[in-house]
């Protein structure tokens, strides 16, 4: 079975934009485009639903049920339990709360923290400034030839038992390696450790099975996975009641408010649900049945192959240039479609000269800054990053090479 492409594009009102539609959008890791569904739920909230939620009166009873609507389904798709999903202002303000909650945690304890270098910051910073508190934070550190994090590197970071908490990425958004996250979930296990997994880059290629894969915290931003702009931070009750609250007291007893110390955006909240409806329309497209952890995995594996299929001939293009570094992988099916360069030169005119070319994408550090520090690459210079989704078209990515070859 093959992606309906047409259908696909038929879901997003970018595509008929006459702002949008005049470039090809290879700028999808930095946010993506919203599916017609969170756009046509945004707005009948702000228009029918624009009032404090759960009061007894309909609109607040219809904008309460729609964001109870959108907790739900998307737990479902995940297989998760609904109290175990929590949205805030951004991942990386969910990431900073969830650190404040782990510092206490840990305070005094002795137990140690390990996290990556391959991270983008808001899933680094947090965790180092625990050293701020005298907690033990220990770096596993990538691969500088390849980018990669060793298994066995992991394995010696826990081998004394001190470390409690593990913190990586699915995959990095400068690398893209798609990290074994089961695997390496069930090593922190038996180390006696948790783990926090920022899903940021990996998400929009597929929503996540959350229960296969193992974590305790899985972080991802809704405005990459095709909604507004929302983090979503799936917490598993175990974890989530054991680590001290950070909101107001009288809800620690709810877990999808005991780590949410602001009010939430009720409107993003409920237009959320547009993601879970976009995914059914895309099952039933497709003929995936089943329930919507199975109707989840499903549309994730076509979304997959499409990306797969599409994003390897810019790979093997990137591969053959002796003028450019390709980070990450050749091979599309070990990545995400998230592809960055070095450039023999600065890369963001690079890029500005793609966008009098017909092409969206952008250059810069991407907040990926010790990853590319650990790569040997100029912060200054930074990469030039071309980044797809499934709704990238073969004919735009043959696009993005032939400006590519005008432009270098």
């Amino acid at each position: 079975m093959t992606l309906d492409l047409d259908f696909v594009r038929s879901q997003f009102p970018a595509f008929s934009s006459p702002v949008l539609s005049s470039h090809a959008f290879f700028e999808n890791a930095g946010g993506s485009y919203p599916c017609v569904q969170v756009v046509d739920r945004l707005t009948r909230f702000y228009r029918d639903r624009k009032v404090q939620p759960y009061g007894p009166y309909p609109g607040a009873q219809a904008g309460g049920a729609e964001m109870d609507e959108a907790r739900e389904r998307l737990a479902a798709m995940m297989g998760v339990a609904r109290e175990e999903v929590s949205f805030g202002p951004s991942t990386s303000a969910n990431t900073y709360v969830l650190a404040q909650a782990v510092r206490k945690w840990l305070a005094g304890t002795g137990g140690a923290v390990v996290v990556t270098n391959q991270d983008h910051e808001a899933n680094s910073g947090v965790w180092r400034r625990l050293a701020e508190e005298g907690i033990e934070v220990r770096e596993w550190k990538l691969d500088r030839a390849t980018g990669s994090l060793d298994l066995e590197t992991l394995d010696s970071l826990l081998a004394d038992g001190k470390v409690k908490l593990v913190c990586f990425p699915h995959c990095s958004n400068v690398i893209a390696e798609i990290n074994d996250v089961a695997a390496i979930c069930a090593m922190a296990k038996a180390a006696g450790a948790r783990t926090v997994v920022d899903g940021v880059s990996y998400a929009p290629h597929g929503f996540p099975d959350v229960a296969a894969l193992g974590c305790d915290v899985y972080l991802f931003s809704a405005y990459k996975t095709f909604g507004p702009h929302q983090g979503i931070m799936v917490l598993r009750e175990a974890f989530g009641f054991e680590l001290p609250g950070q909101a107001h007291f009288f809800n620690h007893g709810t877990l999808y408010k005991r780590h949410t110390p602001a009010g939430p955006d009720h409107a993003q909240i409920a237009a959320c649900a547009g993601m879970a409806d976009y995914i059914d329309a895309l099952a039933e497209r497709h003929g995936i049945g089943g329930d919507p952890a199975a109707r989840n995995r499903g549309v994730h594996d076509l979304m997959r192959a499409q990306e797969v299929a599409v994003i390897q001939p810019l790979l093997d293009y990137l591969g053959q240039r002796n003028d450019v570094r390709l980070l990450g992988p050749r091979d599309a099916e070990r990545r995400a479609p998230t592809v960055a360069v070095e450039l023999d030169r600065v890369a963001e005119p690079v890029s500005e000269e793609l966008g009098r070319n017909g092409i969206a994408c952008w250059a810069g550090d991407f907040y990926a800054v010790r990853p590319l520090e650990a790569l040997g690459i100029d912060r200054d210079k930074g990469v030039l990053r071309m980044s797809a989704v499934h709704y990238t078209s073969a004919e735009e990515v043959s696009r993005l090479i032939a400006a590519l070859d005008r432009v270098l």
